[in-house]
């Protein structure tokens, strides 16, 4: 994973999650919805970070957790990403 991928991931962020506290003071592992993010705005995230890593998440990923911090949607695209090259 590399710090290009966290980077765009908190710009999408910034721009879906409706956070209550400015993205760039989470830490990668900060809990997303502790910090306001809804789950009409994770679906939002989902979809920006689907077209924005030319991604999609699979039913079996679209878990509370696949979403919960920058971390964890950083190591779901990585995932994601591998899958596919395999594929």
């Amino acid at each position: 994973m590399t710090s290009d991928t966290k980077t765009k991931i908190r710009e999408l962020l910034a721009e879906q999650g409706r956070l209550a506290v400015d993205v760039a003071t989470l830490a990668d592992g900060a809990d997303l919805y502790a910090a306001g993010m809804t789950s009409h705005a994770s679906v939002n995230l989902m979809l920006a970070l689907e077209d924005g890593f030319d991604v999609e998440f699979p039913d079996s990923m679209l878990r509370r957790d696949a979403f919960e911090s920058i971390d964890a949607i950083a190591t779901a695209i990585d995932e994601l990403r591998r899958t596919e090259n395999r594929a």
